[in-house]
């Protein structure tokens, strides 16, 4: 019996090692459904439903522009204190490019920082020191926001990720917008090789720009 269980056990064990398991719902406690929605739309994300059902029961769902993950709250849909949502990360690639966009939006945006630790950041408002990170080392820069409940929201820009934080099967986008973004920043660093092999022009830059930005979505070593 005993072999038995074990081998039941590594096989579970191995099916759900094998299974993707994508999170695609957060769940906000909010206390007016109406004034949420009109706060979520207005910043321009996507209301991909609006449904109500009986003794007032109603689910509303709305994604970030290109987001695979979206935000539900509504009526009965969930039991926490409204507001209580906090620590809730949207990954740009451009921290001061979408906190005017959502400023001019009317969000109540904070200033750019970055953690007095430079690894994450810390609860609450400790640690934060005002402006980008100095080196704008990729995933140290932070803004935030706040919903009409309070529940909390952090962008957090991602220019380059580790080593192992995307899937190997190919280099993919979810919009013009991040693809933009990465062409940008390939442009950039190949002014500076440029430079320096003597400011002569690189005939092979596509092959140039492909390699960084393949690389750099894939924690790989950037060309030089």
């Amino acid at each position: 019996m005993t072999i038995i269980s074990e081998r039941s056990e590594a096989t579970a064990q191995k099916a759900q090692a094998d299974m993707d398991m994508k999170l695609e719902v957060v769940v906000i406690p909010v206390s007016d459904v109406d004034r949420s929605k009109r706060f979520y739309t207005g910043l321009g994300w996507r209301l991909d439903a609006d449904v109500s059902g009986k003794d007032g029961f109603r689910v509303i769902q709305v994604t970030p522009p290109g987001s695979p993950c979206s935000v539900i709250f509504g009526s009965g849909v969930s039991s926490a204190m409204p507001g209580s949502a906090q620590g809730l990360h949207l990954i740009v690639s451009d921290i001061e490019q979408a906190r005017a966009s959502l400023a001019a939006r009317g969000a109540a945006m904070s200033g750019v920082f970055h953690d007095v630790g430079g690894l994450f950041h810390h609860s609450d408002q400790n640690g934060r020191l005002p402006g980008l990170h100095p080196a704008r080392s990729s995933y140290s820069s932070f803004a935030s926001f706040n919903d009409p409940d309070g529940n909390g929201w952090l962008f957090q820009e991602v220019t380059a990720r580790l080593p192992g934080r995307v899937e190997t099967q190919g280099t993919n986008f979810r919009s013009s917008k991040e693809l933009a973004g990465a062409l940008r920043r390939a442009a950039a660093a190949h002014g500076e090789h440029e430079k320096r092999n003597g400011g002569r022009h690189d005939e092979n830059w596509p092959d140039w720009y492909a390699e960084y930005v393949v690389n750099e979505q894939a924690g790989h070593p950037l060309p030089t």
